[in-house]
């Protein structure tokens, strides 16, 4: 008999089985009735899985005791009175009434004498080994593992335990533990061997992977080489293994199991303006081109469709990539693009090459440096013109969303600078851009996200009338400020006696939003947006502003969530008198 008996917990079950589950426990009740096969059995189940389920439950309520500090514990599961473990697995009753676990946990033991060794160098038994403290069980897992993988950490791939003792001391609900870890010897990367590969070559994989042979094991150039590879596109799976066996003078070889995407793919994309029209987009990728997990990408996109803001825009590019390119972090690009921009204050057509490196700092930091060179046709009412620009884009991306596509949580941060000189050297200056986004979200259920973009721009050295049109800031439409006509803000420039509107040297702007998901893939926003457009390179000197409001719903799917936004003016004598529509895929940002 226990000394103390806990109110039972009834479970009821079909005809057959049993009638009664009984669960009587003085202590860690909620972790053994949540580790119990049998306090969570199916209602329809037959005798033969409660006699299971029973004979499983020992050890089950077992390791939850001993993760509790109880290593003195008593464990009775009887079936209609007879103890479960007494009774054959296929000796079932035909019926069954009752189930009873009767727990008792007996003292909780704390640590005794722990030993752990040998320890990694100034490393120390954790403060939760010490005496007085509960002697949980996963304690003692968790300083062992963490012990290990210091080890690992310094070199030593193949430490692990030799040996191990755990005595409880009954009399003084003491627990003594007593590790031997066998470190092995100091371990240097060997060969990386490839296999599961089909059209990338070996040396191409090796040289991705970057793994660093010849020095000091550790774990984590393993991991990054692993996300080198997957980072490529080009496999469908990467998983680096250890070998088993230690290699000549002390070195491990390291086993690449690679599976190859398909190399060829498309897509497309819609996006619907009530006042920009409609965009129509398309893509074609191979991911393997020449062979060596190069990328190849041809984009087409014709927008302004039935639009009201100038004519028709389109645009064809292709961009090439090749990954590990003086390093396995750098990667060279070369890109292309033929272009027309048929806008309300200016028409532009447009060739350009560009080439250059990227370079991945970290997971989440990405900088790139390139030159270019463009040839350009421009229409505005202040000209007509042809020139010729020498670039070099700079640009830096520090991405910590945790979803890029439909962020909930984190920031990005784009930072880009392209200093421009034309061939004749009457056109000269430098673009910066700066686009910076928040999201937080808030309370138990998670339903409400707060998010928040700052867009900053600047043109130096070149004013209005000598910067390229496309250089210069506008606001309003779908990018900017929605609910305001697009790109329906720009600066008034005196030519003779007519007044110009072109764009901006600078531009400020910020969209808020609110997202409140009543399902899983129903949200409701609303949102405020505000841009200022100013005629001197300083963001928000001598500048006019307007700003737009409104609501939006998303509708999440299995390639982002399909977005609608309803805005109107939130400023000027025509507030609340339009209403602008957007219609796309994925957040607005």
């Amino acid at each position: 008999m226990f000394k103390r008996i806990c109110a039972a917990l009834l479970i009821s079950a079909t005809p057959g089985a049993a009638q009664e589950v009984r669960l009587n426990a003085d202590a860690a009740r909620g972790a053994l009735k949540e580790a119990s096969l049998l306090t969570n059995i199916d209602d329809e189940a037959a005798p033969q899985d409660y006699i299971a389920a029973a004979r499983a439950d020992y050890r089950r309520l077992l390791t939850v005791l001993y993760a509790q500090g109880y290593y003195a514990g008593q464990i009775s599961i009887t079936v209609d009175g007879i103890e479960a473990a007494n009774i054959a697995p296929l000796a079932a009753p035909r019926a069954i009434e009752e189930v009873r676990i009767d727990v008792d946990p007996g003292p909780r033991f704390t640590f005794g004498n722990v030993q752990i060794s040998p320890l990694p160098p100034q490393t120390i038994v954790a403060e939760d080994l010490g005496p007085r403290n509960t002697a949980r069980s996963a304690r003692i897992q968790s300083a062992v593992s963490g012990s290990i993988r210091t080890w690992r950490d310094l070199g030593y791939a193949k430490a692990r335990v030799t040996d191990q003792s755990v005595v409880a001391r009954h009399a003084d609900a003491k627990l003594d533990v007593a590790i031997v870890l066998d470190t092995g010897p100091r371990l240097r990367f060997g060969a990386l061997n490839v296999s599961g590969n089909e059209n990338v070559s070996d040396d191409r994989i090796r040289q991705i992977a970057g793994l660093p042979t010849g020095t000091v094991f550790a774990p984590s150039e393993i991991a990054a080489a692993e996300r080198r590879l997957r980072r490529t596109g080009t496999f469908a799976s990467v998983a680096l293994t250890e070998s088993k066996e230690i290699g000549p003078n002390d070195t491990l070889p390291i086993n690449a199991q690679l599976s190859e995407a398909k190399p060829r793919r498309f897509g497309f994309g819609l996006e619907l303006y009530s006042i920009e029209g409609l965009t129509v987009s398309t893509f074609w990728l191979h991911r393997n081109f020449l062979g060596g997990a190069e990328r190849f990408r041809v984009d087409g996109e014709v927008s302004g469709i039935s639009g009201e803001t100038g004519g028709i825009d389109y645009r064809l590019g292709a961009t090439f990539t090749r990954p590990a390119t003086f390093g396995p972090d750098t990667e060279y690009f070369l890109s292309g693009e033929i272009s027309r921009e048929d806008e309300p204050e200016f028409l532009l057509d447009k060739i350009s090459v560009e080439t250059g490196f990227s370079r991945i700092l970290s997971d989440d930091l990405t900088v790139r440096a390139g030159v270019g060179i463009l040839r350009a046709r421009e229409e505005t009412a202040l000209e007509t013109r042809e020139y010729t620009l020498l670039t070099l884009p700079l640009d830096a991306t520090l991405d910590r969303r945790d979803e890029p596509a439909n962020a909930s949580d984190g920031y990005y941060i784009d930072l880009d600078a392209t200093p421009f000189i034309s061939i004749d050297g009457d056109i000269g200056g430098s673009r910066l851009f700066g686009d910076v986004r928040g999201y937080l979200t808030l309370g138990e259920k998670e339903a409400l996200t707060l998010a928040g973009r700052v867009q900053v721009g600047s043109l130096l050295g070149a004013d209005v009338a000598e910067a390229p049109a496309d250089f210069l800031f506008y606001s309003g439409g779908g990018g900017t400020v929605r609910g305001q006509p697009y790109q329906s803000l720009g600066v008034d420039t005196f030519e003779g006696t007519e007044t110009v509107t072109t764009g901006g040297t600078s531009f400020l702007g910020a969209q808020l939003e609110a997202r409140y998901s009543f399902t899983d893939d129903i949200a409701l926003v609303g949102f405020y947006d505000f841009g200022q457009v100013g005629t001197t390179s300083i963001p928000g000197e001598d500048a006019e502003w307007h700003a737009g409001a409104g609501i939006g719903l998303r509708y999440n799917t299995g390639i982002g969530p399909i977005r609608l936004d309803l805005g109107t003016q939130a400023s000027g004598d025509d507030a609340g008198q339009d209403l602008q529509v957007y219609i796309g895929i994925g957040q607005a940002f």
